[in-house]
């Protein structure tokens, strides 16, 4: 199977991304039954955005500590912190992904001045890059799990992990921007 995966990383990346991204707009568009779920206490339930907002700023931390990493060729702990990136990215997606299939997305509180010429782009961006990071994201996870460090040299795995990590960064941080208008701000 390891061989198999190797060999077929474009495919894997796009069965992956596709199911991902069906999770997250089904979750966001309502698909999913809210009754399939179970709901948690409230308290729990409104404590996931700001654990969230905890998470992408742990990942944030990760994500430049493994470009420093690999800038300075220490391709071991490259690969732990953009594993555990990938770990908290994958447990900030779960989270989100269980509150707004219960809830929806969440309304936005302030000015409707304010909501237009500022949350709405900022959350478009925000979107925009999570969506375009998934499959970058994805095939250079697969690079990297599939080859031993060696063999990446050979293979689009730092050409394409650059992008993708550059396009991750403002992705978290622009979802902790609008974290905080959402939940600090108003």
């Amino acid at each position: 199977m390891h061989l198999d995966a190797r060999n077929r990383v474009p495919e894997l990346t796009a069965i992956l991304s596709l199911a991902s991204l069906a999770l997250v707009f089904g979750a966001v568009l309502g698909a999913i039954p809210r009754g399939a779920i179970p709901r948690p206490p409230e308290g729990v339930l409104a404590a996931i955005p700001h654990v969230n907002a905890a998470v992408s700023t742990v990942a944030v931390v990760t994500i430049l500590a493994g470009v420093g990493f690999a800038r300075r060729r220490e391709f071991r702990k490259h690969r732990v912190a953009m594993l555990c990136s990938a770990g908290l990215f994958a447990v900030f997606l779960v989270l989100y992904l269980y509150k707004v299939a219960l809830e929806g997305p969440a309304e936005f509180p302030g000015p409707a001045t304010l909501y237009r010429l500022v949350y709405l782009p900022l959350l478009a961006v925000h979107v925009l890059l999570a969506v375009v990071c998934i499959p970058l994201l994805y095939y250079v996870l697969l690079l990297a799990t599939t080859r031993p460090v060696s063999a990446l040299a050979d293979t689009a795995h730092a050409r394409v992990g650059r992008a993708a990590a550059s396009l991750w960064l403002i992705s978290f941080v622009l979802g902790n921007v609008v974290y905080a208008l959402l939940y600090v701000v108003y």
